[in-house]
Formats: C-alpha cells, structure tokens, sequence
C-alpha cells in the first residue's frame, strides 16, 4: 500500500485494548499493556482500554475506558478476572467501531472480545504473556498442562497473529501449532532505570554498607517464580560471607511463609516508580530463577538499573543477557550452575559492577518508541490484510423509489 497515494498508513486508527489486568496492578502484563496503550496514544491513535472494573477504582490516563464486572482471581490477592460481556461489547462495538483490537489475556473478557471481534470482522491482535500451562503443575495441577495448553492454541489460533516478546517463544509456539506469531520487542525506561538512583540510605535501611553483597529478587512471590532455588543459592552466598543481604521486593501466596522460615530476609512489599528504579539501582545482583516466564521485563530493568543478573537461559535473557559479560546466562534447569554462579558474583562485587555497567549499555536501545512504532505498524499490516480479503461494509441501502 502507498501511503502517499492514499494516507491510510498515516490515518490515526481507532485501537481497542482489552485486558484482564492493568495498573495499578504490579505485574509484566500490567505494565507491558499499559506501555503499548500509552506508546499508540503518543503517535496520535485513539485508544478504548477495556478491563475488569476494580473495588479500589483510582483515575487512570487513558482516552477512552470501558470498565466491566469481574470476580476475584483465585490465589491472586488484588487481581480481577473479567466475565463474560459479549453483548455489551458487540453495542458498543456496533455504534464505534475499532479498526484493530489487541487482547492481551485469554480470560473470559479476552473470549467475549474474541467472538465479538470476529463477528464483526475486526481485525485482532492477541498477546502470549503467560505461561498458564506451566501455572497449572507448579499449582498442583499438573494433569491440566495438555488441556490448558490446547486451550491458549485454541485461543490464539482465532486471532490474525499472536505476538510475543522472543524470537525463541515464536519458533516454540510455532512448533506447537500457533498459526501466526509475530515477535513484538519489549522495552524497557533507561532512563527510569538508572545506576544514578542508587541509595546508601536504603542499603542503610537493609543494614548494608557500601561492602555488603545484596542480593535482590524482584516479582511475585509465588510458586511458579521457583524461589526455593534463590535461596539456596542466597545461603551458599552466605556461608562465604556472612553479612551479605537477600532483599525481596513484591508480595504474593509465598510471602508469609518465605518470611517466617527466613527470618533474616528483608521484604520490601511492592514497589512502584521511582521508589522500584531505587531498589534496583540499591542492590549488586539480581537474581531471576523463574522457568515459568514468558519474556520477564524485570531481568531488562535490573540491566538498566546496572546490575550484573544471574538468570536461566530463556525469555529476557536469552534475548539480552551475554553470559559471562553481563552477569551468568544459566542452562534450563541447571540448579547447580544457578547457585555457583551466584556465589561467584556474589564473592566478586568488582566484576559484578563492571558487568552490570555493560548490562546497562545492552539494553540501551530498546527505547519505548521503538517498541510503539512497530506495534503500530503490526496493527496496520492486519488492518490492510483484512481490506484485502473483506469487502468494505456496505452502506446503508437506499430504499426510495427511483
């Protein structure tokens, strides 16, 4: 298509978002959604934010917004599950019709906007964020996998493309069936994430000095994130050094017990903002035993905070993170080199800061923008793709008389 010719490739579109999960919600969904809507929102496009409705309502930066009735999501304090709304999205769809929509959960909400999107032959987007089949054997629930993961092919596979953060989740996704998958970089504040933010002061706090090796974890605290591993891997750490420190920011199921077993532990509960970029910029080494990640946006903030990460070789690391340069790239499920490579960089801090620095340039590319640009132009290839193949809608019919 020649934009010049015809301007639809510099037509503002009308883009509807719909989520399960949105801030103030702390988690890589959350944020990832927020940062697509705000990145279109930026280069001039019109955005519908579609959500479950939260009890602790706050006012919310978004053009348009469309709050629907939702149900506690089991095991998941303060998150929201959205319920069936086929009929209220397909009014609302009638009289305003969105020119591509972007769902980025596969709950019930993300079904209802499924159907009614492909009844109405909008064009759709859907976000691989989670790994659910993976969720369900950490919960004891192993005997659902296959089901469950039938169930997020099912889903995807209704849609025009799938977008994902990797190229190593496109090629498995692929491999498994997923029709159409297309890799969406993701991005990270570099200049939100600093070095700079650095405090003596809150090491203070975590009874640190300028010496202390502090280990930080940052994520839910849960039993998908396999934190036993991080702190088996903080013990050995401190057999050798007895005064470093294991700081954990966030909260979830695993909170309480983690902290009545660990008394030394310091929690720091969920961070937001500038406070976040500070508690990352405070610790020496960031440790990130999750398997059950599709992507993982904390490993790229620790890098743009400066910190020299310890991580398996999968999602954001694969991706980002030179082992033996910017910290340790582990093989899948390889404890033993996890725990040896965290005590080494534990036991180093002046190779552990160099790394973190040269993390920090790694990721100095991955602008917002970047990111933003080629979600848009994703949503104007399915847009013209449609056009392609769908007829125009018709237009009224005149039923005068001649």
């Amino acid at each position: 298509m020649d934009a010049d010719d015809t301007g639809a490739m510099t037509k503002p579109m009308r883009v509807a978002i719909v989520s399960e999960t949105y801030p103030p919600e702390v988690n890589g969904v959350a944020l990832t959604v927020q940062a697509l809507e705000h990145g279109l929102r930026t280069r001039g496009h019109l955005v519908e934010l579609i959500r479950p409705r939260r009890n602790d309502e706050a006012a919310l930066d978004c053009a348009e917004q469309l709050r629907l009735p939702s149900v506690p999501l089991p095991r998941y304090p303060g998150l929201r599950m959205g319920l069936l709304a086929g009929r209220r999205l397909r009014a609302r769809w009638q009289q305003q019709r969105p020119d591509a929509l972007y769902i980025a959960t596969e709950g019930p909400l993300g079904a209802s906007a499924l159907t009614v999107a492909r009844q109405l032959g909008i064009p759709v987007s859907t976000g691989f964020h989670t790994r659910f089949d993976e969720y369900a054997a950490r919960y004891g629930l192993g005997f659902l996998r296959g089901v469950v993961f039938a169930w997020l092919r099912r889903f995807h596979n209704r849609a025009e493309t799938t977008l994902v953060p990797t190229r190593e989740l496109a090629q498995f996704l692929g491999a498994q069936g997923f029709a159409d998958v297309t890799v969406l970089r993701r991005a990270v504040d570099t200049t939100h994430f600093h070095p700079a933010r650095r405090s003596p002061g809150l090491r203070a706090l975590w009874g640190a000095d300028a010496d202390t090796p502090v280990l930080i974890h940052v994520g839910r605290i849960a039993p998908e994130k396999n934190l036993s591993l991080a702190v088996r891997a903080f013990r050995r750490v401190q057999h050798a050094q007895p005064h470093a420190r294991m700081v954990w920011v966030g909260d979830g199921p695993d909170r309480a017990a983690l902290a009545a077993a660990h008394p030394d532990f310091v929690f720091c509960g969920v961070q937001r903002g500038e406070a976040l970029a500070r508690h990352f910029a405070s610790a020496d080494l960031f440790v990130f035993p999750s398997l059950s990640e599709t992507f993982g946006n904390v490993t790229l903030e620790a890098m743009a905070s400066g910190l020299a990460t310890v991580a398996f070789d999968t999602g954001a690391a694969r991706e980002h993170l030179r082992d033996g340069a910017h910290g340790a790239a582990i093989a899948v499920n390889d404890a033993d080199a996890f725990i040896a490579a965290t005590v080494a960089l534990a036991g180093d801090l002046a190779s552990s800061r160099w790394m973190g620095s040269a993390a920090r340039e790694a990721v100095a590319q991955l602008a917002p923008e970047t990111v933003s640009a080629r979600f848009e132009q994703v949503l104007r290839e399915l847009i013209a793709r449609r056009a392609r193949v769908v007829p125009a809608w018709p237009a009224t019919p005149d039923r005068r008389r001649p």
